[in-house]
């Protein structure tokens, strides 16, 4: 399957002007993206990394220009978000799969596996809001890399869970990442963009600039101030 992912885009204007606030997050912004990429996004806190990331996974609309993808998504930028307090393990397994598009029968193919991935045992039959934020986390976690895409989006690299989990996680991650066909990646970490990325871009103040791999190689930290 050919994998790409276009944008030409102007987004973030949250609420209509009729006398509400209207926040422009993103601001022309150009993309073009084919298979074999590794897209690092840098820039400071409020810079619109967040929001082009959610952007390109179709939680938000761009107000203006054009977005083109092809492929199936995949998105790291928050495991959490979406999972029901007052739904059992198992139950929030089935939503989330739906919401990721996987029909009933691919979900039930993935239950046993992400059960046992999570380490949750019998609690996979209880309400979530039983659970610790550590356990959620570990659920969240199984469920959102249980399934293999086309385009990974991630903000930051996740790391979950105690000593034992986070190792099994990592290598989870690995797989994920290494399969992916497109993998765009949002962080402050100079030595993770370094390392997972062939490519990258700084976005400030919602525009995109460019950047270079190289300089990013020898940096201690990222420039995290407005």
């Amino acid at each position: 399957m050919k994998k790409t992912l276009a944008a030409s885009v102007t987004g973030g204007r949250f609420g209509k002007e009729t006398g509400v606030t209207v926040v422009q997050a993103l601001s022309d912004i150009n993309l073009e993206l084919k298979s074999g990429d590794r897209l690092g996004l840098i820039g400071h806190n409020g810079a619109g990394k967040s929001t082009l990331l959610r952007t390109l996974a179709g939680v938000y609309e761009p107000s203006a220009g054009e977005f083109k993808r092809e492929g199936t998504v995949s998105s790291l930028i928050d495991p959490s978000l979406g999972i029901e307090a007052d739904a059992t393990g198992i139950e929030n397994i089935m939503l989330r799969g739906l919401v990721m598009g996987l029909s009933k029968k691919e979900i039930d193919a993935r239950i046993p596996e992400i059960c046992e991935f999570s380490g949750l045992g019998q609690y996979v039959n209880m309400p979530v809001r039983t659970y610790s934020t550590g356990m959620m986390m570990r659920l969240a976690f199984s469920i959102s890399t249980s399934v293999e895409a086309d385009i990974l989006l991630m903000d930051e690299w996740l790391s979950v869970g105690d000593a034992d989990f986070t190792e099994k996680a990592e290598k989870r991650m690995r797989d994920v990442v290494s399969k992916s066909g497109i993998l765009v990646l949002a962080s402050h970490s100079p030595a993770l963009i370094a390392k997972e990325c062939n490519m990258v871009v700084k976005l400030s103040h919602g525009r995109l600039e460019p950047a270079e791999l190289s300089v990013l190689a020898d940096a201690t930290e990222l420039d995290d101030r407005p």
